[in-house]
């Protein structure tokens, strides 16, 4: 099992909802998150140091048993790629246990 977990441009979202509907990953969890990344760094502006602000992003939390990885990193990157710096980022971590509350089902029968 693994946890995916994809930082996108907000207003991908949609797309990247419906594709990863489309190839059965059902099951995710969305949450809106602040941050930068490449164009982190000190600009100066009108003889002042500015430091960017923090760009809304959203953030996809997708556990899948490991047959599932790739068609979801690859859905991901088919729907929310523009080639511009901003598009995001995907992380693969394991994913040691999941439990499902109601039944107490574990491991890959509780994703």
């Amino acid at each position: 099992m693994k946890l995916v977990t994809a930082i996108i441009q907000p207003e991908k979202l949609d797309e990247v909802r419906e594709a990863l509907i489309a190839a059965e990953i059902t099951r995710i969890t969305v949450s809106r998150v602040t941050g930068h990344g490449r164009q982190e760094g000190e600009s100066i502006y009108r003889g002042q140091k500015v430091v960017p602000n923090l760009i809304p992003k959203v953030r996809l939390d997708i556990a899948c048993n490991d047959e599932y990885v790739d068609i979801t990193v690859k859905t991901i990157i088919k729907t929310a790629k523009t080639g511009k710096i901003g598009d995001g980022k995907i992380f693969i971590t394991p994913l040691e246990r999941c439990i499902r509350i109601r039944t107490e089902e574990t491991g890959g029968q509780a994703i």
